[in-house]
């Protein structure tokens, strides 16, 4: 596996050694001695999610507060979406700043957002199938998220926002600078 730094500190991108021949393919997904020989920490990983969602639709941008925090690894199985992690960590010297990447099934690679990142991906194929390890569980009342579509974070999601297709709760949430980050 190989382990890229992006220009948001804790964040980097995870390529895996893929073995093609005539058959198809054959790589690792996950490896849980690299991750921790990587990173220089244990993450115990507890949950993993999946999503299928149509051309065009966002999700996010979504996050949960302490102590419900999660670290993700994130992948697309099938499809193409442009995937996107903001640092909210007040105390970063990236905070405030988004990342972009495109995962998609053919390029493999993943994305690992650690606690303090808010997510979210659109999708650029007809359909795309996501999934993501995380390791802290769902708390409903921990869940926040914010507006796709702030202008202090200026993101470039790449399609025409009257195509998009997104959740009543996504189209509610808060701007950036409204928000009392931990």
């Amino acid at each position: 596996m190989k382990f890229t730094k992006t220009n948001l500190l804790d964040l980097f991108i995870i390529e895996p050694n893929v073995l093609k021949d005539h058959r198809g393919y054959f790589f690792e997904s996950f490896n849980q001695k690299e991750l921790d020989k990587y990173l220089g920490i244990k993450i115990k990983f507890c949950q993993d999610n999946e999503s299928k969602s149509s051309y065009g639709v966002l999700r996010g941008l979504h996050y949960q507060e302490s102590p419900y925090a999660q670290t993700k690894l994130v992948r697309v199985v099938s499809g193409t979406v442009l995937d996107i992690a903001v640092d909210i960590r007040k105390y970063s010297k990236t905070f405030g700043h988004y990342f972009a990447i495109e995962l998609s099934e053919e390029n493999k690679k993943q994305l690992f957002i650690p606690k303090g990142f808010a997510h979210g991906f659109v999708v650029l194929s007809e359909m795309a199938i996501v999934s993501y390890k995380v390791d802290n569980y769902y708390n409903s009342k921990f869940d926040k998220g914010i507006a796709f579509d702030d202008p202090d974070l200026g993101i470039n999601w790449k399609l025409p926002n009257q195509i998009l297709k997104i959740s009543e709760k996504d189209l509610t949430q808060p701007k950036f600078q409204t928000i009392k980050f931990e």
